[in-house]
């Protein structure tokens, strides 16, 4: 099936919104073939803010209306107590939150921008798609990350190249519980080192109180000999900074 046909039967859609790549073109796909689609977005503790400005501003570009709501996650001891299925439990919180949104709109579909490669083993988060009915049609019309992206540039969407990005709550290991303390402080760390031109890497806590920096092979050279500044950036929040000598993979 093509995305068009896709679109062509489903004329009114809500979007489960992230602001990234996927989302921001199965959005986009939307609007340009004439649908009725409204974007969601939804603020908890585990987004950065510049995810909510990346969201509304592509939005805003393409003329899309968006809903943005918030949620508690940290709320839900499930969540915070950040076991194995964490990541489950907040991917059906957050996709219950929409509904109930996209339901008060009168939207009766909803979608996401799950792409054809991504893998359910590798994301738990996948089966609250499945129980909660949501489709993923760039998924089930084979679109690869590589072709959204194309697809994106061709479009003019500033977020073709945007670098993926997972929630905060990756950042902390799994068993240690969650914190608005922890999050603030991994965030203040990753906007530093936006502030000092990287793009692409991750300050991964090492419990009780360091930070395991990752950068992509692009980056990695320039994070080594930046290590001076990398130190006054992140010791601030972290006793130990320490720089994964193996580059993280891109995306």
């Amino acid at each position: 099936m093509q995305l068009q046909d896709f679109l062509s039967k489903n004329p009114r859609i809500a979007v489960a919104y992230s602001g990234g790549a996927d989302s921001s073109f199965l959005l986009y796909a939307a609007k340009d073939a004439g649908c009725d689609a409204r974007a969601y977005f939804i603020k908890s503790q585990f987004q950065p803010g510049f995810e909510r400005d990346d969201a509304v501003r592509l939005a805003e570009s393409i003329g899309a209306p968006l809903i943005v709501g918030t949620l508690d996650v940290l709320g839900d001891p499930r969540i915070a107590q950040n076991a194995a299925d964490r990541c489950y439990h907040c991917k059906a919180a957050i996709l219950t939150k929409i509904w109930e949104l996209a339901r008060a709109d009168g939207y009766t579909i909803l979608c996401d921008g799950t792409n054809a490669e991504d893998d359910e083993a590798g994301r738990p988060g996948m089966r609250a798609l499945r129980e909660l009915g949501v489709i993923s049609p760039l998924r089930e019309c084979g679109l690869t990350k590589k072709k959204i992206r194309a697809m994106s540039k061709q479009a003019g969407l500033f977020t073709h190249d945007k670098p993926s990005y997972s929630c905060l709550a990756t950042r902390i290991p799994t068993d240690t519980v969650i914190t608005g303390k922890l999050l603030e402080k991994i965030e203040n760390a990753e906007n530093a080192l936006l502030d000092m031109g990287f793009s692409d890497f991750r300050v991964r806590l090492l419990p009780p109180n360091g930070a395991r920096l990752q950068f992509s092979a692009a980056q990695w050279e320039a994070a080594a000999a930046g290590r001076s500044e990398l130190l006054a950036a992140l010791r601030p929040g972290f006793n130990d900074v320490l720089l994964d000598l193996t580059p993280r993979l891109q995306g």
